[in-house]
C-alpha cells in the first residue's frame, strides 16, 4: 500500500489529467474499427487546426503546400501533408514548437543511439496520455505501475548519476541490474523473487534469462509480464525466456517523439495505440503522426523504421479491433553496398525470417560492414554444416556474386549505450 500511495501522490502531482484519459481508453479499448477511425479523423483535424495556429513550421509548410486544415476531409487526405524528418525537427525545433501557452509541459529528450539526441517540450496532456497507455497494457497483464518490478537498462553511469537512480527506484519500488558480475547479478535475481513484472531492452532481459538458466539459479515465480523494449525481439530469444521467467517475451513500440505506437496483447498480436497514433505504412517505412501533442507537433514522422502493417482484416482472439502491426522488420538509416548494387537494410530481416519459417532454423544475429562488397554475419548460436550452408544459400538468394560473405559463430553480439543494433555499417555513403 506504500508504494501505491506514493505513485498516485506522484502520478496526480505529476500528471492531473491522467485518470480522465484512463478512463477514456478504458472506454475505448472495445470500440469498433470504425468508430477508433472516426475518433482519428476528429484529433487529426484538431490537431491540423492547432499547429496552423500555433506553429509558424506547419503554418508555412501549408501555406507553401497551398492546403489548410480544412481540405483534409479523411484520414487518406494525410498524405495530402510532408513527411516530417528528423533533420527537419533537428534543424527547424524552436518553429515546430507551438507558442500557445501551456499550463504545463516537460521536457523530453531522445537516447541518440541512432545519431544526434533531440530535445523538445511535451506538454501534460500528451504525457499523461502515454502513461495511460502503458498503464493499461499492463493491465492486460495484471500488473499495476506500483508493483515491485526489476528493470533492464543501461548502466554507464556516473557515481552521482548511479545514486540518483537507485533513490529514484526506490520510490518507484523498482530495481535494476548495474552490472553483470556474479555477486552484482546473483543479488538481482534474489530480488526477483518478489517481483511482479519485468522489463527493458530485450537483448538484456534475454542475456539475464540466458544466465539464470545458464547457472541454474533460483527462478522467479510470480512475474506476471515481461516487456521488452526499444529493440528487436528476437524469436530465439523466447526459448531462455520461458524457461527462466516461465512466460514469454511481450513487446512495447514506442519513441520519444511518438509516445506508444503499439503494445502487445496476450493473445499475441500487437495492437496499434490508435488513440493516440496514425500509422501508415510508406514503401515498408513507419510514419507516425502523434495524435494528442500539440506542444511539439508531430505529424508523418519518419521515425526511422522497416514495419509491416496486417491488413485491415486480420481479427484478434483477444477481441479488440485496434489495428495490428505485425512485425518491426528493422532499422532504416544504412543501406546495404554490394560490389554494384546498393540492398535496403530489411533485407535481413527476410533473409532470417525465412530460414525461421521454411527450415525452423531460429536464430540471433548482427551484420556489420566495413567495406562495400563485404558482410560479415555475427551469430550468436552455433551453426551445424547443414544449417550453415542453408544460411549462406539464403543470404545468396538476395546478394548473389554482388557480395562477399564471412560467418562468425559463437558470437558475442555488440551493444551501443546498452542497445544491441542488428546491423551496423562503417561505410561512408
Amino acid at each position: 500500500m506504500f508504494y501505491k500511495f506514493i505513485y498516485l501522490l506522484g502520478r496526480n502531482f505529476r500528471n492531473p489529467s491522467i485518470k480522465k484519459q484512463l478512463a477514456f481508453l478504458k472506454e475505448s479499448e472495445s470500440w469498433s474499427l470504425e468508430k477508433l477511425e472516426n475518433y482519428q479523423f476528429k484529433k487529426l483535424q484538431e490537431l491540423l487546426n492547432f499547429a496552423f495556429t500555433y506553429s509558424n513550421y506547419y503554418k508555412q509548410k501549408m501555406l507553401e503546400l497551398e492546403i489548410e486544415p480544412s481540405d483534409i476531409r479523411n484520414l487518406g487526405d494525410i498524405k495530402k501533408l510532408p513527411i516530417l524528418t528528423k533533420k527537419d525537427i533537428l534543424e527547424h525545433n524552436s518553429i515546430i514548437h507551438t507558442n500557445f501557452k501551456f499550463k504545463k509541459k516537460f521536457k523530453a529528450i531522445t537516447s541518440g543511439t541512432t545519431g544526434q539526441s533531440l530535445e523538445f517540450y511535451r506538454d501534460e496532456f500528451a504525457d499523461s496520455f502515454n502513461r495511460a497507455s502503458i498503464i493499461k497494457g499492463y493491465e492486460l497483464f495484471e500488473v499495476k505501475p506500483w508493483d515491485r518490478n526489476g528493470y533492464f537498462w543501461g548502466f554507464s553511469f556516473s557515481l552521482i548519476k548511479k545514486i540518483k537512480t537507485i533513490i529514484l527506484d526506490r520510490f518507484q519500488n523498482r530495481f535494476r541490474v548495474f552490472s553483470y558480475d556474479e555477486k552484482a547479478f546473483n543479488k538481482f535475481v534474489n530480488k526477483l523473487q518478489k517481483a511482479k513484472y519485468i522489463h527493458g531492452y530485450s537483448s538484456m532481459l534475454y542475456q539475464a534469462a540466458k544466465t539464470i538458466n545458464e547457472k541454474k539459479l533460483l527462478k522467479p515465480e510470480k512475474i506476471l509480464m515481461v516487456k521488452g523494449t526499444s529493440e528487436k525481439i528476437f524469436e530465439k530469444y523466447q526459448d531462455e525466456v520461458k524457461k527462466a521467467f516461465g512466460l514469454k517475451m511481450i513487446s512495447e513500440y514506442g519513441a520519444t517523439e511518438s509516445g506508444i505506437i503499439a503494445f502487445e496483447c496476450p493473445s499475441g498480436n500487437m495492437h496499434i495505440n490508435m488513440e493516440g497514433v496514425i500509422v501508415e505504412e510508406i514503401e515498408n517505412e513507419i510514419l507516425v503522426t502523434h495524435l494528442q501533442m500539440k506542444s511539439f507537433p508531430i505529424i508523418r514522422y519518419r521515425l526511422g523504421d522497416y514495419i509491416k502493417l496486417a491488413p485491415k482484416e486480420k481479427k484478434c482472439n483477444c477481441g479488440k479491433e485496434h489495428l495490428i502491426l505485425e512485425d518491426i522488420t528493422g532499422r532504416v538509416g544504412s543501406n546495404i553496398y554490394g560490389v554494384k548494387q546498393i540492398y535496403p537494410s530489411f533485407t535481413f530481416y527476410y533473409i532470417f525470417k525465412n530460414l525461421s519459417n521454411n527450415d525452423n532454423i531460429i536464430l540471433n544475429y548482427q551484420v556489420i560492414q566495413k567495406e562495400k562488397g563485404l558482410l560479415v554475419f555475427k551469430i550468436e548460436q552455433f551453426l551445424n554444416e547443414e544449417e550453415s550452408t542453408k544460411l549462406k544459400n539464403e543470404i545468396y538468394k538476395y546478394f548473389k556474386d554482388d557480395m562477399r560473405i564471412e560467418i562468425e559463430q559463437n558470437s558475442n553480439l555488440n551493444t551501443f549505450k546498452g542497445k544491441l543494433k542488428s546491423f551496423i555499417s562503417k561505410v561512408n555513403e
